[in-house]
């Protein structure tokens, strides 16, 4: 299957497509751009003038900052290439500008504006851009592309190639699980101040439960990145969701 594919349990693009359909994706992102609509034709400049005047339209009903859209429009397309990430603090750079933003603008809607929720979305984020690039990982591999950072494979002698042909020697499960670690950091140290964040943010950090989920699934197989149960859906969620909501938790 060609193309951006959704992520498990979420609405979320998770894969990266193909470069073409990025650039016919992105490249009219800033609104300027003849994007083809549905029927396959571009867009007349009306239609790109109705589409900025509703996007604008949009920032102010909601008094949403406009910084977080653009961010997330900026790091897409910087990232329409096929490169791997070349440490973790690239990868995390990149979900602090997408997955980081939406969460900021999910507090924007929900009316709140709090240093401590705006913290704590920010390692939320950066968990969720680490696990989701962890989730990928089989898909990107059937297509012989792999985006994990480059400096955890080098310090553990890991290659691409080992990836690719699914290697499961202990040096390729230590790359998986530093990076896993990472993840969990960011989630324990986004929780370690829940008590400083307003009860009315929790709801816009309900994904933990997903991230917590697979986090957990991972240590289970020894960190086996190509294990089949990770890519099977957890029935139970939507309970987990549920019981997290209703403690006020996240």
């Amino acid at each position: 299957m060609e193309g951006t594919t959704h992520r498990p349990d979420s609405g979320t693009p998770l894969l990266r497509s193909t470069y073409q359909q990025r650039q016919a994706q992105f490249l009219g992102s800033r609104l300027t751009s003849q994007t083809p609509s549905k029927d396959g034709k571009p867009d007349t400049p009306n239609q790109r003038l109705r589409r900025k005047i509703g996007w604008e339209a949009a920032v102010k009903r909601h008094n949403l900052t406009k910084r977080w859209l653009m961010n997330i429009i900026d790091e897409r397309e910087k990232n329409l290439d096929d490169k791997a990430y070349r440490n973790i603090k690239e990868l995390e750079n990149y979900a602090e500008n997408t997955q980081c933003c939406l969460l900021y603008l999910t507090l924007e809607i929900l009316g709140i504006k709090d240093l401590h929720a705006d913290h704590a979305a920010s390692h939320i984020g950066k968990a969720q851009g680490i696990v989701t690039c962890l989730r990928a990982t089989p898909y990107h591999v059937s297509r012989r592309k792999v985006f994990l950072p480059m400096d955890i494979c080098m310090l553990h002698g890991v290659s691409q190639e080992d990836f690719l042909r699914r290697n499961q020697d202990k040096n390729v499960r230590d790359v998986i699980y530093d990076i896993a670690s990472q993840a969990h950091l960011h989630l324990k140290h986004a929780r370690s101040f829940h008590k400083s964040v307003p009860v009315k943010a929790f709801p816009a950090f309900l994904q933990t439960v997903s991230l917590e989920n697979f986090l957990k699934k991972i240590q289970r197989v020894d960190f086996d990145i190509f294990h089949p149960s990770l890519q099977q859906k957890n029935s139970l969620l939507p309970l987990y969701l549920y019981i997290q909501s209703w403690r006020k938790i996240y």
